[in-house]
């Protein structure tokens, strides 16, 4: 396997470009060649101390370079079809930022042709590359919390008001990708229900809650707000043996886990007996593991790098970003519906519009990225 660096471009120079921009140029697997850019004023400022970093404005330049291997794409979500797709028919593997498109189809056509031209199509759900997530799908994989009963996740911050998105679009793209890279088998809800609340009149949902009903009775919630005077990154994961906290912000103790939880001693089948059930409750030790230090980013572009040279799908790849996509859009449908559930029927959706199984993504209002 060679280890010679691999040529890339970064895609875009506004709030997300230059931390990708950073971290390939720090990564000793890569080779920075140039960065896109209609500002390239913007573009240039960024990398003024690498001249051999070359800064264009135009897509097609960029694809024309010697050497290039690859593009990471950080421009808006609606703009995401046009530009993967171009880069993947010129031969040119893609790492796209979150979420992967602004439609279910246009994610399924950018999977498609990836796999018609034998190319790896990666998401940056950055969230899963932090020592903390890679921890939390290592235990839950070890069986160390037993079988995930609850995930119960806030993301609230005095946030910036998206032009083109809801804050469901915006934020919960970071839990749900992270919801995905945790549960066995990936994220597989047996249906979505969406509420969200625009009380500034913004004319989109500054608010939102979001119910993934799983397969085997448990529950994932998502919480998300732009309009909370304090921030909040938490999730809490609840299993059957321990539960989980990851409190980002705690720079001490990210993860914890609890020896803590509600036992039913018989499960009776009738309503009788159910009154009169038994009900013990263990409150045992608390423990964090220890975590690496290392940043997200640096291990995502390392992984972009290793999938392309092993030939492989990389942990989160195009079908991760398509999962996610399908429950934004259930999501969507299930608010116009003031919060009704939509089912999803199946598991991961395929670049035909089929799932594994051979259904569609279903709704109780028609059917969901058909």
């Amino acid at each position: 396997m060679s280890r010679e660096r691999l040529g890339v471009a970064v895609v875009g120079a506004g709030y997300w470009g230059p931390n990708l921009i950073r971290n390939f140029l720090a990564s000793e697997d890569w080779e920075l060649l140039a960065v896109c850019d209609l500002d390239v004023d913007r573009a240039r400022s960024i990398v003024r101390d690498r001249p051999d970093v070359a800064v264009l404005s135009s897509l097609e330049e960029t694809l024309a370079l010697d050497g290039l291997d690859a593009v990471a794409i950080a421009t808006p979500a609606g703009t995401h079809r046009g530009l993967a797709i171009q880069a993947l028919r010129h031969g040119k593997h893609v790492l796209v930022e979150k979420p992967l498109a602004h439609d279910v189809e246009s994610g399924r056509a950018m999977v498609r042709t990836a796999a018609e031209n034998g190319l790896v199509l990666m998401a940056d759900h950055t969230y899963c590359y932090t020592p903390a997530v890679t921890k939390i799908r290592e235990l839950v994989a070890d069986g160390a919390l037993g079988e995930v009963l609850f995930i119960d996740s806030v993301r609230i911050n005095l946030g910036l008001i998206q032009p083109d998105v809801d804050v469901l679009w915006d934020l919960a793209p970071h839990d749900l990708s992270v919801f995905d890279f945790i549960l066995p088998g990936g994220l597989d809800p047996v249906g979505v229900s969406a509420h969200g609340a625009d009380p500034l009149g913004a004319g989109k949902a500054c608010v939102g809650h979001l119910n993934l009903p799983l397969k085997n009775g448990a529950m994932a919630h998502v919480h998300v707000n732009w309009m909370s005077p304090t921030k909040i990154r938490q999730m809490v994961i609840g299993g059957s043996e321990r539960t989980l906290v990851w409190d980002d912000l705690n720079l001490v103790q990210r993860v914890s886990v609890y020896d803590r939880g509600v036992e039913l001693i018989d499960k009776p089948s009738s309503g009788a007996e159910r009154a009169a059930r038994t009900i013990a409750y263990r409150v045992g030790d608390t423990w964090a593991p220890a975590l690496e230090e290392r940043e997200a980013l640096s291990s995502m572009v390392g992984e972009y790098a290793a999938s392309i040279r092993e030939r492989r799908t990389p942990r989160t790849d195009g079908t991760a970003g398509l999962r996610i996509l399908g429950i934004l859009e259930a999501a969507g449908q299930s608010m116009a519906m003031s919060g009704g559930m939509v089912t999803l029927e199946g598991r991961d959706p395929g670049a035909d519009g089929s799932r594994e199984d051979g259904r569609t993504l279903v709704g109780s209002g028609g059917r969901v990225g058909a």
